[in-house]
């Protein structure tokens, strides 16, 4: 563990604030017009995984944990938890389905995933940023209706449905950005 000020927290360590750990995503450096500096940092509890806005002054001092991340492929569930393997050392890793949250109707077998591991538990698992899918079942789009860029449902090979433009059928791959569950684009 080591102590840092306010200013150098970054987007994706782990701290310790106020008896709990928590991963900063997102970090906001700011300056009123009287006074000191602030810096509002946006902190995930690994605990509850509740999030919320801490601000501190300029000069705080905050405990960063050592963390360690790792490329991991997914392997499959159980129903309970989700298992990963390392590709260099064929170990599996479980992880709750509680870390994945909306992520779980994007995994498809081996799909890479970078697990952020503190003090040898798993905590968070990044998918990348887009993932390609076969579409399974979709309706036809109806012949002339391009007004308005119109949309229609498609389920995904993991069952996931999502909206996809009219020219976009069954049997084609389509890429997914994890972020939004959207359609990006057909592959």
């Amino acid at each position: 563990m080591a102590a840092v000020t306010a200013t150098n927290i970054k987007r994706g360590q782990c701290i310790k604030y106020q008896n709990e750990l928590g991963i900063v995503t997102d970090t906001e450096h700011r300056t009123p017009g009287k006074g000191n500096a602030l810096i509002m940092a946006t902190i995930r509890s690994l605990q509850s995984g509740k999030t919320k806005a801490i601000r501190f002054a300029s000069d705080d001092k905050v405990d960063v944990i050592e963390t360690d991340r790792q490329k991991l492929e997914y392997s499959y569930t159980d129903g309970m938890g989700y298992f990963f393997m390392d590709p260099v050392s064929f170990e599996t890793v479980e992880i709750p389905a509680r870390l994945l949250e909306d992520s779980i109707d994007l995994l498809i077998e081996n799909l890479p995933v970078e697990v952020l591991f503190v003090e040898g538990n798993a905590v968070a698992a990044d998918l990348p940023a887009n993932v390609d899918l076969l579409i399974t079942q979709s309706s036809e789009g109806i012949k002339g209706d391009t007004a308005n860029n119109p949309q229609k449902p498609a389920t995904l090979e993991t069952g996931k449905v999502i909206q996809v433009p009219l020219f976009v059928k069954e049997g084609d791959r389509v890429r997914v950005d994890t972020r939004t569950g959207k359609y990006v684009s057909r592959v």
